[in-house]
């Protein structure tokens, strides 16, 4: 990958590759045993590193840091026209295509996030995933969960915990991790498990799949999609009439 590549966005500095480029570092990090980091961002995780400096901070660690939903898309196309991201790219979309390649190619995983209903779930649903280890988010002994993944040996490690709180936990332990791959998804466990509603594949194309999440869990969300939206429209706009 080009680290070169890149678009920035409202301050945040976006890897510009493709899922085919995203899954052939993940390859050559194995092959290679280097380290390699990747996250996500979205329209959320942009609006708090506005807001936070650290969060800013903790996303510019990772190696890779790939766009994540409609908005980033739009709000790149708007800022920097055809220059910006060439299609909208999905986490979600992402790491259904990581679960293809490490069946194909025997990818050991450890699985740290969520519930461990979920993480059951996911061993139902790909009994021919290698998952050497997993770990809930919500309750564990850091120590103690370093050395059962060193231990477990995996290929690649996800991370499910949440922004902040995942990109915090990797950039904090990953020169104790020997992992060659680690990859914060946020509520990508979900989408490892099947359990994630995404609405069907044209209210995806508008970029309306947020508001399928929305109607599945208001409360938790409400916030995130009728304050953090219309706020990062405004700032796009701003920026755009500020900078032109």
């Amino acid at each position: 990958m080009n680290k070169k590549s890149s678009i920035e966005l409202l301050g945040t500095k976006f890897s510009n590759v493709s899922y085919n480029e995203i899954l052939n570092s993940i390859q050559l990090a194995i092959q290679s045993r280097s380290q390699l980091t990747i996250c996500y961002a979205n329209v959320n995780s942009i609006n708090l590193s506005i807001s936070d400096e650290k969060i800013k901070q903790l996303l510019s660690e990772f190696d890779i840091l790939h766009p994540d939903g409609f908005g980033v898309y739009l709000g790149s196309r708007v800022l920097v026209g055809r220059n910006g991201f060439s299609y909208r790219q999905s986490g979600s979309d992402l790491y259904e295509q990581i679960i293809d390649e490490a069946i194909l190619i025997h990818w050991k995983l450890f699985i740290f996030g969520d519930t461990d209903e979920t993480l059951e779930r996911i061993k139902y649903k790909y009994p021919k995933l290698s998952i050497v280890g997993n770990q809930n988010g919500y309750v564990f002994e850091n120590e103690k969960l370093l050395f059962e993944i060193n231990n477990s040996k995996p290929d690649i490690l996800i991370v499910g915990l949440g922004t902040p709180k995942q990109e915090e936990w990797i950039v904090k332990y990953k020169s104790k991790l020997m992992v060659n791959v680690i990859i914060a998804v946020g509520d990508g466990t979900k989408v490892f498990a099947g359990n994630k509603r995404r609405g069907p594949k044209f209210l995806q194309k508008l970029g309306l799949e947020w508001f399928v999440r929305f109607i599945f869990e208001p409360k938790r969300l409400w916030k995130r999609y009728f304050i953090g939206i219309p706020l990062f429209i405004f700032r796009v706009i701003k920026f755009k009439f500020m900078n032109t």
